[in-house]
């Protein structure tokens, strides 16, 4: 059952702040076509009464000018504090909704183009968090849609794959050998599956390289011990400590005889 006054609604609007005025205006008005009051949008203005308007007239502008103060106490309600001084000059809700227009019409222009920026210089600096990252990208281009900056999804794809690291260089090659053409939703859960793949190949180039490292220290420790290879026999010449002459021993010294 529909409430029967503006007092009887409970109202989940978030206040209109700027960054959010689409998805508010949409919010505000399917809640005034719910709350029954939104007649004065949809129609202009009656006549004013006079003392030869017939009664179904004056029962006509009573709808309209009920219809009409509600919405603009509504509306004035789901405004920010600091916009209102720009709003409050407007009692017709018509006017009220054409000077929120003309208000945020440049701001969507602005916000448009930072998101564009945004968007465009967004790029995956290693292999892990590709989930995230389309994510984020997705989240912008449906932003962008919204501000009435509209991207196909077939393009969204191919802009992804494009900035993808160079470690998805054969992921790439394989999608465009492919006949089918992904969605958002599959190529995210294909570069999930890549991801892991890259991961894993990452892992086992780093233990091969950490166990070669080991060996080769090993190796470079371990060199030098062990059994010492045989010299060569030396042979040292005679000398006699006695006469001090070389060719005989002090034993056969014949002056040390005498």
């Amino acid at each position: 059952m529909q409430p029967t006054g503006f007092s009887d609604m409970k109202c989940d609007i978030l206040e209109l702040k700027g960054d959010n005025y689409k998805i508010w205006k949409k919010g505000f008005l399917l809640q005034l076509r719910w709350m029954n009051i939104a007649y004065a949008i949809r129609k202009d203005e009656p006549s004013a009464i006079t003392e030869n308007n017939i009664s179904d007239d004056v029962d006509l502008y009573e709808k309209w000018e009920r219809s009409n103060r509600l919405c603009v106490m509504f509306i004035k309600t789901k405004i920010t504090a600091g916009m209102r001084g720009s709003v409050d000059q407007h009692n017709n809700v018509r006017e009220l909704l054409k000077a929120i227009d003309e208000q945020f019409q440049s701001l969507d222009k602005a916000l448009a183009s930072t998101l564009i920026m945004e968007f465009s210089s967004l790029r995956l600096t290693s292999v892990r968090g590709v989930r995230e990252h389309i994510m984020k990208m997705r989240d912008i281009a449906a932003r962008l849609k919204t501000l009435e900056v509209e991207m196909s999804e077939i393009f969204l794809v191919h802009y992804i794959l494009c900035i993808l690291p160079q470690q998805y260089g054969p992921f790439k090659i394989s999608y465009n050998t492919h006949k089918d053409k992904w969605s958002i939703n599959e190529l995210m859960t294909m570069c999930v599956q890549e991801e892991g793949r890259l991961l894993m190949e990452t892992s086992d180039n780093v233990f091969m390289t950490t166990q070669g490292k080991y060996k080769k220290q090993a190796k470079v420790k371990g060199k030098g011990k062990g059994i010492i290879s045989p010299q060569p026999d030396i042979k040292k010449e005679s000398k006699c400590f006695f006469c001090k002459k070389t060719g005989h021993m002090k034993k056969d010294c014949d002056k040390f005889k005498d």
